[in-house]
């Protein structure tokens, strides 16, 4: 009976699941606003173009409202809600909200104090004996105010009759003490004749070096006169606007994390498979290897290397050792796709060739290479992908973007992006055994 359990529950889960369930790519800018390229939508065991699917006259994938979980190598990392859809190149792209779980979090947090504080009933204040307070004294008039003038003991005169015009008493003499001390004068009445000689200013020698007012920044001469020299931050303000003295600012990638829409789909679950640093050395060393003969293989090609290679006269009872590509801007992602605790190696590389006769040696090659490790240590190569710098019109190159569980079923699949001159494609990819099945292919211009 548990067997018979058991196969049913095994069966049950290879069932095509019915959908629908949208993948989309959330595109995170440097600006801070995210957006969403639809990829697939799943329905009814079959993978259509989200792009397309049921656009009247928006696609079902972009209509408002909708909720994406974006997922990185199975783990959740948040939700993008989309607001609206925005069509160019013949490209549907989901304007919209990220938030980051910890956002979330946090915001559910901040609502659940406020509801714990309006919940709570008022205090009630605390009973007692009555107390006697004293009112607040009304505030003193400062001490230094003037005080108010007298109520004049004669009556006041009438309106019609004159103020009598009582001429303002002479200021005192200064005296010799004063003599220096400033003066504030009144602006003399529009009236007056202006004074025709102006009086000489008196310079003290005490105050020869106080700083005088000019519009403009001093000149060297005065700079020197005066024993000062020029500040650094000055300099350093007119080395500024100098070009090249500004360091570029460093561009941030646009990060890619693949969401999900589907109320019920299966909880996320990792798909990183984790190596230790010998271990990973040593997978590195075999799959380096596998990419190697592959880019050996590619590079004989006439139609790839432009000329026949040139044949080389062997010696009797002699091994030729082949050339050895050199690589670079080597990526290397392991993935435990089916929870079988046998590791999905994916390789990203770019090669150059040694120089030989009659071949370009400018060429540069770019492969993808995706290989299973069994429980033995031997890989075995599921999926190779070569294309050279010449040959971007005709032959695109694989960029893998993460593991996501496309379908639902609990396993993850490769999404890749294709990209040649012509446009980018996303491309969806199961790895069973040691083949590749190709779930979706995209059309290129996305």
């Amino acid at each position: 009976m548990a067997l018979a359990q058991l196969a049913s529950a095994q069966s049950a889960m290879r069932q095509k699941p019915k959908g629908p369930r949208a993948l989309g790519l959330v595109q995170l800018l440097p600006n801070g606003k995210a957006r969403l390229v639809p990829i697939t939508i799943l329905y009814d065991g079959e993978f259509y173009d989200a792009s397309a699917y049921k656009a009247a006259p928006v696609p079902m994938a972009l209509e408002s409202g909708t909720v994406y979980e974006g997922v990185r190598t199975g783990v959740s990392e948040g939700l993008f809600t989309v607001t609206s859809a925005l069509q160019g190149n013949n490209t549907w792209i989901g304007d919209g909200i990220w938030q980051t779980n910890a956002a979330i979090a946090a915001a559910k947090e901040a609502a659940a104090k406020r509801r714990e504080v309006m919940s709570k009933p008022a205090p009630e204040p605390a009973e007692g004996p009555p107390v006697l307070r004293r009112a607040s004294a009304k505030p003193k008039p400062a001490e230094d105010a003037p005080a108010a003038a007298p109520a004049p003991s004669s009556p006041v005169p009438p309106a019609s009759a004159p103020a009598p015009s009582t001429p303002p008493p002479p200021p005192p003499a200064a005296s010799d003490e004063d003599s220096d001390r400033p003066v504030l004068k009144r602006p003399a009445p529009a009236s007056a004749p202006a004074a025709t000689t102006p009086a000489p200013a008196v310079v003290e020698e005490s105050d020869s070096d106080r700083p005088v007012l000019k519009r403009g920044a001093p000149t060297a001469e005065e700079l020197k006169k005066r024993g000062a020299s020029v500040a650094p931050s000055t300099t350093a303000a007119k080395d500024s606007h100098k070009p090249g003295t500004h360091a570029p600012a460093a561009s941030v990638p646009i990060q890619l994390i693949p969401a999900i829409s589907d109320a019920a789909g299966p909880d996320s679950r990792p798909y990183a498979y984790s190596l230790k640093p010998d271990e990973e050395q040593k997978l590195r060393q075999k799959i380096l290897a596998l990419a190697a003969d592959e880019v050996r293989a590619w590079a004989a090609e006439p139609e790839s290397a432009g000329a026949e290679p040139a044949r080389r006269p062997s010696r009797p009872g002699s091994k030729a050792r082949p050339p050895q590509p050199a690589f670079e801007d080597v990526q290397l992602h392991a993935f435990d796709l089916s929870n079988s605790n046998e590791p999905i190696l994916v390789l990203m590389a770019k090669a150059r060739m040694p120089a030989r006769p009659n071949v370009a040696s400018d060429l540069q090659y770019m492969i993808t290479l995706v290989a299973r490790d069994d429980m033995y240590g031997d890989l075995h190569k599921a999926f190779a992908s070569v294309t050279d710098s010449a040959h971007f019109d005709v032959l695109s190159r694989l960029e893998l973007i993460d593991a996501v569980d496309a379908d639902g079923d609990g396993r993850g699949e490769l999404l890749f992006r294709q990209v040649s001159d012509a446009g980018s494609a996303f491309v969806l990819y199961r790895v069973i055994g040691d083949r590749l099945w190709p779930l979706f292919q995209g059309t290129p211009g996305q």
